[in-house]
């Protein structure tokens, strides 16, 4: 007979319950994880050494990649950031571990992790002259990310 079975209404509204939430999470990502950065965010202004802004050059930002040095900085458009609190993504074995201790500038304007996209430290600092607009709107992006979730540590000049 052409009857409907009782339990496909409550299936069909079961998937369109988990589709919608699947959507949501995709859209607006965890808020536990910007609740996890913020606590290590305030327990980096609480640890016992003070953090004192300082200037870096890429020579002297180079050690502080998680390895060299335990604390993990980042460049971004002549601010260095203390991304420790993030260790997991930007410390050692982390996706974003290859701008450790440098000036991520260009890769994160133009969404790369390659090696090519890092200033060799001897040279001098990234002018990014060379970025579209869009590329430009994706930095502005990451440095708003940045200024939310790390402490601003210092800045970064030439050698």
């Amino acid at each position: 007979s052409g009857e409907t079975p009782v339990y496909v209404p409550f299936l069909n509204a079961l998937l369109i319950f988990v589709c919608v939430y699947l959507v949501y999470r995709t859209i607006f990502p965890s808020l536990a994880s910007d609740h996890d950065h913020v606590r290590a965010k305030e327990a980096a202004l609480t640890r016992s050494e003070p953090i004192v802004f300082s200037t870096f050059t890429p020579k002297t930002l180079a050690p502080h990649n998680g390895t060299d040095q335990p604390r993990v900085l980042m460049g971004i458009r002549g601010r260095v950031y203390d991304v420790s609190a993030g260790r997991n993504f930007y410390g050692p074995g982390g996706p974003y571990s290859n701008f450790a201790g440098r000036d991520a500038s260009r890769g994160l304007a133009k969404g790369s992790f390659e090696e090519d996209m890092l200033t060799d430290i001897d040279k001098p600092l990234d002018k990014l002259e060379d970025l579209m607009p869009e590329e430009i709107n994706a930095l502005n992006d990451w440095e708003s990310h940045f200024r939310g979730k790390y402490i601003l540590c210092g800045e970064l000049i030439e050698n």
